[in-house]
């Protein structure tokens, strides 16, 4: 791996630590959310936490934007600036994974599946008389015998919701929707871990969802809770894209603005020195006469460049290119007798100097 974006992801990860807010930020999401499908701990934002470095900054380092094109650091911060009411929001949990059971390569007998119908009643059981480290703990049994029953992670996802353990519940029912994506538990349980860790987007569509396949009271009144505030967020998120859009967008167009002023200056000044050298662009070469001495060694072009039959003419290749073929060899004329288009140039031309043959 290159060195330089190791030291840059250094950099990266010691910004983090410093200030954990950066990873609420929206362009930030996906790592986010990698991180916690990894089971890490993401520290709440806070509405006083500020998304720029304090005191020395590890991103020092990293390449600055072009002089003239700055970006405006407040914009940078507007994301982080919506407030949430987060009443209700837990710390995640930081436990080791749970059992998920031999998911590949169990093979299932029918006594197994039986047994697995067993302990999740007696599971259920367990949860309606309140004893919820029981109801785990046997609803994990059951998940043993049978891994690939999704209603089992659904339920066992329920209890880890009730114990404060939203992570747990969440890969739980990944793991139920992963087997049946048509069941509304899954969803309406991993919505309910959403909201506790504060992930108001998730939450909305984890429960809009599950009251879809199935509707369901409590799910719905929990989508109403979590549904303005995904939608606040949703908006801000939209407000700052199309800001940050606008910045692209004006920083564009002073690049084509300085680009076409530096276009501007070069013509000119590249005028200045054709005008200055007596060159007139137009000509074969695009310098001015072969050699650069006037055609038959006359002066008076000043006049020439005036006359719009001349000028019409030098619009015209095939004339330019007999132009420049005599302008080589005056005695090419010969092979141009018969074309009057040519020769009308030709004899314009001694006309303006004198009456003079090539």
């Amino acid at each position: 791996m290159d060195s330089q974006k190791v030291s840059e992801l250094k950099a990266f990860v010691q910004l983090c630590k410093e200030n954990p807010s950066v990873l609420h930020l929206p362009e930030m999401g996906f790592f986010k959310t990698w991180l916690k499908g990894m089971g890490a701990n993401v520290p709440l934002s806070t509405k006083n936490d500020s998304s720029s470095c304090k005191g020395s900054c590890p991103c020092d380092g990293a390449p600055k934007a072009a002089p003239g094109f700055e970006t405006n650091p407040a914009s940078e911060t507007e994301e982080s600036e919506v407030e949430i009411d987060n009443e209700g929001v837990i710390e995640p949990d930081t436990d080791d994974p749970q059992e998920m059971g031999d998911y590949e390569n169990l093979e299932i007998t029918d006594e197994m599946m039986d047994q697995a119908n067993e302990k999740k009643m007696e599971a259920i059981e367990a949860l309606g008389d309140g004893d919820l480290q029981k109801a785990l703990d046997i609803f994990t049994d059951a998940i043993k015998l049978n891994p690939k029953l999704a209603i089992l992670y659904a339920k066992r996802a329920s209890v880890y919701v009730k114990m404060q353990k939203p992570n747990a519940a969440i890969r739980d029912c990944d793991r139920a929707i992963d087997i049946n994506p048509d069941s509304a538990q899954p969803y309406k349980w991993r919505g309910k871990a959403h909201r506790l860790l504060g992930h108001w987007e998730e939450a909305a569509r984890d429960l809009a969802m599950a009251c879809k396949l199935d509707y369901d009271d409590e799910a719905s009144a929990m989508l109403k809770e979590v549904q303005p505030k995904a939608n606040k967020l949703i908006e801000h998120r939209r407000k700052y894209e199309r800001k940050r859009e606008e910045r692209e967008i004006r920083t564009r167009q002073e690049r084509v603005k300085k680009a076409r002023e530096e276009h501007g200056k070069a013509q000119k000044e590249e005028d200045a020195r054709q005008e200055a050298g007596g060159a007139h662009a137009g000509f074969p070469g695009g310098a001015g006469f072969p050699g650069g001495a006037p055609p038959f060694g006359m002066p008076g072009l000043n006049e020439l460049f005036n006359d719009p039959e001349v000028l019409m003419a030098m619009q015209d290749p095939d004339v330019m290119a007999a132009f420049q073929d005599v302008a080589q060899n005056p005695a090419n004329i010969a092979k141009y007798q018969g074309n009057p288009k040519i020769m009308a140039l030709i004899n314009k031309l001694s006309s303006k100097f004198g009456g003079q043959q090539p």
